[in-house]
């Protein structure tokens, strides 16, 4: 009998053992879940305060960019005034010139009706306009029917020098204002 009561003892000490182990392992899941919960937390987070930062450098940046578009407006009318194609200065060149004329199809079924052969390209099934011969032709003859000019605007641009260690190398920074003149 004694025998038998200290099995029931070395049981009952065995039992509470085993559920300390399986709670001390209940704990230890419960911290894992915990720390991803905080992980995940910390990328929530990081990625609030990076929206945040994104939304105020956007935001400076657009100002930033109004006052370029201001100065570029500067640059232009400064060129303008003068009346010449192009003024090198010490920090870049401002110049003007006038974009080609495009050619552009208002009507194709006009075009294609009266069009020559070497007006449009044939692609099997498929015939289309070939705006290159086309501006050739309307220098010389009159506009084929359906077909819109449309006049190269004068540009405005500048270039910024970049000083490298020892060469300069000009980089086109902008294209700023496109006004017909």
């Amino acid at each position: 009998m004694e025998m038998n009561f200290l099995e029931e003892l070395l049981q009952e000490v065995e039992q509470k053992e085993f559920e300390r182990d399986e709670a001390y392992f209940d704990l230890l899941l419960l911290q894992i879940k915990q720390i991803n919960n905080q992980i995940s937390y910390n990328f929530s987070q990081a990625e609030k305060e990076c929206s945040m930062i994104n939304n105020f450098v956007l935001q400076k940046n657009a100002q930033l960019q109004e006052k370029v578009r201001w100065l570029e407006l500067k640059l232009e009318g400064f060129i303008r005034e003068r009346g010449v194609k192009s003024i090198p200065l010490t920090n870049g060149t401002l110049k003007m010139h006038k974009k080609p004329d495009r050619v552009e199809v208002e009507d194709l079924e006009l075009f294609l009706k009266k069009a020559r052969k070497e007006l449009v390209t044939v692609i099997p099934e498929q015939l289309k306009p070939n705006l290159t011969a086309v501006k050739n032709f309307i220098k010389t003859r009159p506009t084929p029917p359906g077909i819109k000019i449309i006049e190269g605007q004068v540009e405005f641009s500048y270039s910024l020098n970049k000083e490298e260690e020892n060469a300069r190398e000009e980089t086109e920074t902008g294209t700023g204002i496109k006004q017909a003149s």
